[in-house]
């Protein structure tokens, strides 16, 4: 880590929000630049039967939900698969896939291999505070040929998020495998929901503390657009599950693309579309990719 455990625990009491999100937006750029990716990400069910239209604009083909059982997921990923084209086949939550695996009687590896053999191409979340043992299954991803799309966090941690903080860091020295952090919890407590300047707060502090994970990453679709670009100038430097729909009844501006392209700029950084696989797309439509980020 880039500063000492004092001065993490200083950090992460403080109240100075602009001096904290400073800190991390200096630790975004010495690694970025400017540079801000994004990804359009087109969704579809994890039972198998279900619509699988999609835009031909998506990076990203995403299966989402809990599939009912082991021959039940390796079944979609074959017909999601067969669709898919260019984009990038991903599904699943790593913790789902434990459970399916324990409750069908095989290993995760066996089932991650079928997976793989059906088609899909990276497992799309792993929410740390939800796996039964995070090393170990994140490995396996690995080993059955596999990629993991990012690290994420299933609820609010407690008042104080430098313990799974710290957790992520020592995980990805472990592992060496994570590509993208998302800090910002999946499912919040109506009763008790985080305000923007603790989620703008966490992620400042994702961005200092696990510094050895190239991404920290935000989820257009679940936060919305102002928190996205208020984290984006905090140590945020890629954006998740933007839609791939294109046009719309109000006008090109308000399209998706040029929506998020107009909230990068605003923020002061370079937009730059990718697809799942974090491979450059060469122009908005492209067919083809430039590189690997």
């Amino acid at each position: 880590m880039p500063v000492t455990d004092a001065e993490l625990t200083t950090l992460a009491q403080t109240h100075d929000i602009i001096n904290l999100g400073a800190l991390a937006d200096d630790v975004r750029r010495r690694r970025h630049g400017a540079t801000t990716t994004f990804v359009r990400v087109a969704t579809v069910p994890a039972d198998p039967g279900s619509p699988l239209t999609h835009p031909a604009a998506a990076g990203e083909l995403r299966i989402v939900g809990t599939p009912p059982s082991r021959a039940a997921a390796v079944e979609r990923v074959r017909e999601v698969a067969a669709v898919a084209g260019r984009a990038a086949l991903t599904g699943f939550s790593l913790a789902d896939l434990e459970a399916l695996s324990a409750r069908d009687g095989v290993t995760l590896r066996a089932l991650l291999e079928e997976l793989r053999a059906a088609g899909l191409e990276l497992v799309a979340e792993a929410p740390i505070d939800r796996l039964q043992n995070a090393r170990r299954s994140i490995e396996e991803v690995n080993i059955a040929g596999l990629s993991l799309a990012r690290l994420t966090v299933d609820q609010a941690p407690a008042a104080d998020p430098l313990p799974l903080l710290t957790r992520v860091h020592e995980l990805q020295r472990e592992v060496a495998v994570l590509r993208a952090f998302a800090p910002l919890p999946r499912r919040v407590n109506p009763a008790a929901p985080t305000t923007g300047y603790e989620d703008v707060r966490h992620v400042a502090l994702a961005r200092i503390v696990v510094d050895n994970v190239p991404s920290i990453q935000v989820d257009w679709s679940l936060y919305g657009p102002k928190l996205a670009q208020v984290a984006l100038t905090v140590g945020a430097d890629d954006v998740d599950a933007v839609s791939a729909e294109e046009g719309g009844a109000e006008g090109p501006r308000r399209a998706p693309l040029e929506e998020i392209r107009r909230n990068i700029r605003a923020a002061g950084l370079e937009p730059v579309e990718r697809n799942g696989r974090f491979e450059r797309m060469s122009t908005p439509a492209a067919a083809g990719v430039e590189r690997t980020l």
